[in-house]
């Protein structure tokens, strides 16, 4: 078989063709006419943030049909960047009190998803997260002894967590199982064993959190004085023995006994999903231990170094 040569094979002509000639003359005129300054154009770096997917405590049970987290059972975060260091430690920012939302708003894939519109479990569990691809999952934080009150640093781990909620088994295997039952529209009825009252709650999402902080901070500036727990059953209780009248509620709350309060505290907080960061604490000083809630201080997500 005969071989072709590169002339044959690329079409190629000799230099001296008139096309080559005029080809030579049009490059040079485009050299001399471009700036001594002027260097060939290169492609510029890119770079990818990671991202990680996040279970959600509520697994997507008590969004509503037609929300975007309707029956979703996890979502996908970014990794922290400087950009996110940026609002996390933003004056103006922090002053209002946005910094943590606009914050998990950045990292959030999905743009449908209103930070606002989290379930506060679910919220909880995406901080955890952030703060854990960001940082690292060793959280140092000052933690006050309950049996001597002496104050020292601890370490946590943000890897050793659980999830709890009505569709865990933690809750099947709670002393509260039978006082609740879960309604078909994502409330629960709650018998409480003193006053024999039947309160219905709905769960709290991060619209109600900014309330309750926002009343807050304005009744200790004017009124001198908080009431965080019954402002809390104000805004859970949705109704009391079938009345959603919120005079009745209201009633209802500044009467209720102390040991229906105290077991609905405790039967919410299990009952509504969660992240339970409960872990064992063992003080320096006086040797005292037990199993504490991690405390979420400035330190989690400004640590010290």
């Amino acid at each position: 078989m005969p071989v072709r040569n590169n002339e044959e094979r690329s079409g190629a002509k000799h230099p001296d063709d008139s096309s080559a000639a005029v080809a030579a003359t049009e490059a040079e005129t485009t050299n001399k006419g471009r700036s001594a300054h002027e260097k060939p154009q290169q492609a510029s770096m890119s770079f990818v943030v990671p991202t990680e997917f996040v279970d959600l405590p509520s697994e997507g049970r008590y969004y509503p049909e037609g929300h975007v987290l309707h029956n979703v059972d996890s979502m996908e975060i970014r990794f922290m960047t400087a950009k996110e260091e940026d609002i996390l430690t933003s004056r103006s920012l922090l002053k209002k009190g946005v910094a943590i939302d606009r914050f998990l708003s950045n990292i959030i894939v999905d743009r449908r998803v209103k930070v606002e519109n989290l379930l506060v479990g679910d919220k909880n569990a995406l901080l955890v997260a952030a703060r854990s691809s960001g940082y690292g999952a060793e959280y140092n934080t000052k933690v006050t002894c309950p049996a001597c009150a002496e104050t020292q640093e601890y370490e946590f781990d943000l890897e050793q967590n659980n999830i709890i909620g009505f569709h865990t088994n933690s809750w099947q295997t709670s002393k509260y199982a039978g006082a609740v039952t879960e309604n078909d529209n994502g409330t629960f009825e709650i018998a409480l064993p003193k006053s024999n009252v039947t309160v219905t709650a709905r769960l709290l999402t991060g619209v109600d959190e900014a309330k309750l902080a926002k009343n807050m901070k304005h009744k200790s500036k004017h009124a001198g004085h908080e009431t965080m727990l019954t402002d809390q059953f104000r805004t859970y209780i949705v109704a009391v023995n079938g009345s959603n009248q919120a005079r009745d509620i209201n009633t209802f709350v500044n009467a209720m006994p102390a040991l229906d309060s105290r077991f609905l505290r405790a039967a919410y907080q299990l009952l509504a999903p969660n992240i339970d960061l409960t872990q064992y604490f063992n003080c320096d000083s006086c040797g005292f231990e037990q199993d504490m809630e991690v405390p979420f201080t400035a330190d989690f997500f400004w640590p010290k170094s």
